[in-house]
């Protein structure tokens, strides 16, 4: 008994050695991790003491409707669509740089402050960026909709020790009841697009996990309360684009309502750069603010150059900005002068000022010009140059080419030219070019080719205050084409005084444009009355009254080419 007694004596001191260590090495670890801990937020403390000053970009940040300049349109329909009682889901195009994020922000602050808005005090504003979203088509990590994270790649916890799925909301619950901003929104994933479609429609994300069972007792309460009922996303979306509004799904668009920023002007860009000297407390020349209006393509580009340009002069003494220092940014920077379209100061044979868009709600003044030399009868060849050849379309997986619109539009004009106008282009090689080095497509400069060719052909000037667009039909009618409001605007700013558009673009607001006469035309014979000119400089009589070969010149001697 006594050697037993012995054995369960060893066997006790054993174990109680045991446990008593392991207790000493919890105790040591504690110890351990609470020293670590303290080093670690000691550290932090300090890290937080240390503050730079705010980036001029952030001091310049609008906070109120009226520090955003020149998107006074832009911003109503804004205001309309987020503040009222219903607001809507809404696409902001533009180029960047105009203000479409902080236009979002203050208005949703404009919203809460409206007693008929669903959006509540504390609405919040979930800002993020397409472009680096990041997103898995296993569904194990997606910051946008949400995503679940299954004990296998869990780890440690005590939820996922215990095998049960844990439900980690996105950036679409965390807007609940407020807005969430998506810059660069075409730019999501297309599986994440649909599904963000999905949540739109269902104002809640729902979740699934393969080690999800609704007979689970040991996942808690609120775990199958969201596998089953999803997670509540119930907001407003507000997209922002640079893309064009073709670009950007149809399903999507057809859920939002869609929004143009339009393009600063210099003036707008050098009120942006004053405001920003004056964050900075150094005022900027004339001469240098000049400067920037030339070469600034944004609001976002002067504040860079301004805050650039004050560092300079601080470095060196200088308690103004002067223009040299504006200049050496610019060179450093590598800046390209604002392109500017202006009209031609004379009427010239062969040369028409047509109408194009280069992005979105930003419309530009093109020239299409045209030579025709004579050939033998009947060998004549027709050129089309700074055209597109081909182009793509269709969806990711699925990609098609054809010709190009533009390029399929010269022959369009060579029918409208024999057929409606009664001319022989056969009998001369024609030569069409749209000069500035940016390849052309689309069919709305249809009728600008056919009236310079037209005007080479009868050797007839054409009017140098007179803009056109639209696409023309075989058969000599004018057919609508995009982006009318924005091309009248880069007409007004080139100097232009009358623009033909087809008819059915026709708008009232167009009735407005002060110091631009905006004529709506249905056929060429129509165009061609208010573009070529006799030889005593004024507009032709009427076309659609004579014969063609009386029209276009049967009597003027026809000496093709182009005036110098």
């Amino acid at each position: 008994m006594e050697i037993l007694g012995l054995i369960n004596l060893f066997f006790a001191v054993v174990i109680g050695l045991y446990f008593w260590n392991l207790l000493r090495q919890q105790q040591g670890s504690k110890t351990a991790v609470d020293r670590e801990s303290r080093r670690e937020m000691d550290k932090l403390r300090r890290l937080k003491s240390i503050a730079l000053t705010e980036p001029l970009s952030e001091l310049c940040r609008p906070k109120a409707l009226q520090e955003i300049v020149g998107q006074a349109d832009g911003l109503r329909a804004l205001r309309a669509a987020l503040c009222g009682a219903n607001p809507q889901h809404v696409i902001i195009y533009g180029p960047p740089g105009v203000g479409k994020t902080a236009a979002a922000r203050v208005v949703l602050e404009e919203a809460k402050r409206n007693p008929n808005s669903p959006f509540g005090p504390d609405a919040a504003f979930v800002e993020v960026d397409a472009t680096t979203a990041r997103f898995d088509e296993r569904g194990i990590a997606d910051p946008l909709l949400g995503s679940v994270h299954d004990p296998i790649y869990q780890g440690a916890g005590p939820l996922g020790v215990a095998g049960i799925p844990q439900p980690k909301p996105g950036a679409v619950t965390r807007a609940h009841g407020g807005v969430l901003f998506i810059d660069e929104i075409g730019e999501l994933h297309p599986i994440q697009l649909n599904k963000l479609l999905k949540v739109l429609e269902d104002r809640r994300v729902f979740l699934d996990s393969a080690y999800y069972s609704v007979d689970d007792h040991n996942i808690p309460a609120h775990i199958h309360d969201i596998f089953q009922n999803g997670l509540p996303a119930d907001f407003r979306l507000v997209g922002a684009t640079t893309r064009l509004a073709e670009e950007l799904p149809p399903a999507l668009r057809s859920r939002c309502l869609e929004i143009y920023f339009r393009n600063l002007t210099p003036e707008e860009i050098g009120r942006i750069a004053a405001n920003a000297a004056e964050k900075i407390e150094l005022p900027l020349e004339p001469e240098a603010l000049e400067e920037i209006k030339r070469f600034a393509a944004n609001g976002r580009d002067a504040v860079n150059i301004v805050q650039l340009a004050g560092g300079v002069a601080l470095s060196e003494g200088r308690k103004a900005i002067g223009r040299a220092d504006v200049e050496w940014v610019l060179n450093c920077g590598q800046y390209n002068p604002r392109p500017q379209s202006r009209i031609r100061k004379e009427p010239m044979v062969g040369i028409v000022n047509g109408l194009a868009m280069y992005g979105p709600n930003l419309g530009t003044l093109i020239e299409v010009e045209a030579a025709a030399v004579p050939a033998d009868r009947g060998r004549g060849q027709v050129r089309v140059t700074g055209v597109m050849e081909q182009e793509e379309f269709g969806r990711p997986g699925r990609t098609m080419r054809r010709r190009s619109q533009a390029l399929s539009s010269a022959d369009n004009v060579l029918t409208v030219l024999k057929a409606c106008l009664g001319l022989r282009p056969q009998d001369y090689d024609i030569h069409i070019n749209f000069p500035g080095g940016i390849p052309v497509d689309g069919p709305s400069a249809g009728v600008s080719m056919v009236t310079a060719a037209a005007s080479a052909l009868t050797n007839r000037p054409v009017a140098n205050l007179v803009a056109m667009t639209g696409e023309v039909t075989i058969h000599g009618m004018v057919k609508a084409v995009g982006g009318i409001v924005p091309k009248v605007r880069a007409a007004a700013e080139a100097g232009v005084k009358k623009v033909l558009i087809p008819r059915e673009n026709w708008q009232e607001i167009l009735a407005a444009q002060e110091g631009l006469e905006v004529v709506p035309v249905r056929c060429i014979q129509e165009v061609l009355e208010h573009a070529l000119l006799t030889e005593a400089g004024e507009p032709r009589m009427t076309v659609a009254s004579r014969a063609a070969s009386t029209l276009l010149g049967a009597s003027p001697k026809i000496t093709p080419g182009i005036i110098p």
